[in-house]
């Protein structure tokens, strides 16, 4: 066989069996408000959660649980194979604050903090983390943002600047 038929061959036999790309990457992430201001409102924070979940949805996600408190949220989704985790946040941080903006006056000046926390989820682990952000408003009332977030960051063992944690 002359080289340029076992090339033909091998061409016809990618097209025939194309693999699959398969992945199931569960993401638990975390973000603040700009400076931690407590501008997410409980008339609002359903309709916001509702509205991220659309988000992701369109990006080719599964969000599985959203929560949080006046100053930051917790979000558990699949990671989109289709996609770098940053922009995934850049576009949920970016739609979602665009769409908050029109929520009325009290939130003309809303702004997410630039930003994030990204943890990753073992499948078996899925129910843990989501019966955490089931319960933020209960874990909230003894513990504040920071002290959550530098406890995630020292369990898994981020290495993080003090100087730019926070904004």
């Amino acid at each position: 066989m002359q080289q340029s038929d076992t090339m033909n061959a091998l061409k016809g036999h990618n097209k025939k069996n194309m693999s699959q790309s398969l992945a199931q990457i569960y993401i638990h992430i975390v973000f603040s408000t700009k400076y931690r201001k407590p501008l997410i409102q409980p008339e609002i924070e359903e309709e916001l959660y509702a509205y991220i979940g659309g988000i992701i949805k369109s990006l080719k996600g599964n969000s599985i649980k959203i929560n949080g408190v006046s100053n930051h949220i917790h979000i558990l989704a699949t990671l989109p194979k289709t996609i770098t985790l940053s922009k995934f946040l850049e576009e949920i941080k970016r739609s979602s604050s665009k769409w908050i903006k029109t929520k009325g006056e009290d939130y003309k000046n809303f702004s997410w903090q630039r930003g994030y926390g990204a943890f990753s989820v073992s499948s078996y682990k899925v129910d843990v983390v989501k019966n955490y952000i089931a319960k933020q408003k209960e874990h909230h009332k003894s513990k504040d943002f920071k002290a959550e977030f530098i406890k995630f960051l020292d369990e898994y063992k981020v290495e993080y600047d003090d100087r730019y944690l926070w904004d």
